[in-house]
């Protein structure tokens, strides 16, 4: 893993501007008011990340750097699947016009 002076995502944020982060409800019980939207009565996700432009509303919360999470500690699943140069990473890095990370 990288070290945090050296980590992409701490620049990027592409993921948590792409797709719509949802989980079970009982994941987002540790997230701090109003970062969560229910979604059914099963399943919640971030908030800010179920429309049509997602943008993850814990994005630029860290002190980590400008695009630093919020809640990393605390963040979901799906969040946590997440890896640096995967598949995902991938295709939110281009759909906001970013060149591909080695995974």
């Amino acid at each position: 893993m990288s070290t945090p002076s050296s980590n992409p995502c701490l620049d990027c944020g592409a993921c948590c501007m792409s797709f719509r982060v949802s989980f079970y409800w009982t994941e987002g019980l540790d997230l701090p008011d109003g970062l969560s939207e229910q979604v059914t009565p099963h399943l919640a996700c971030m908030a800010g990340t179920n429309a049509s432009s997602p943008r993850c509303a814990a994005l630029g919360r860290g002190s980590e750097g400008p695009m630093a999470c919020g809640v990393y500690e605390s963040r979901p699943s799906p969040c946590r699947e997440v890896q640096i140069g995967d598949d995902k990473c991938t295709r939110a890095r281009a759909r906001h016009g970013l060149a591909p990370l080695p995974a």
